[in-house]
């Protein structure tokens, strides 16, 4: 880690952002949306389901990983968020959104 002071994304202040997708504990399993082009504020109208019996969602979390697409260097690692209670978000339906903060 430590991105040496290069906050927001590229030079030109914007970044290229995509999300990587996990359902931990399992990490073999990821889905990653498509990236977007020179935004600091991507909308990613995709949908991807992790199949998941009822009974072990307590013990899941599902990851959102945040990465600025880079194509002559690493990926730079913008943020995550986790999201926990996955039964309680289960619960309120597929029509209410859920917000979460990107922690660095």
């Amino acid at each position: 880690g430590g991105a040496g002071g290069r906050r927001g994304g590229d030079a030109n202040g914007f970044s290229d952002p995509y999300v990587k997708i996990y359902l931990l504990p399992d990490r073999k399993k990821k889905f990653q949306t498509k990236v977007h082009r020179k935004t600091l504020n991507p909308v990613f109208e995709e949908t991807f389901s992790f199949g998941v019996p009822f009974g072990e969602l307590p013990a899941r979390r599902l990851h959102f990983s945040v990465y600025d697409f880079d194509r002559f260097s690493r990926h730079e690692l913008i943020g995550q968020v986790v999201l926990d209670n996955l039964l309680e978000a289960a619960e309120r339906g597929a029509d209410v959104p859920l917000w979460r903060d990107i922690l660095e």
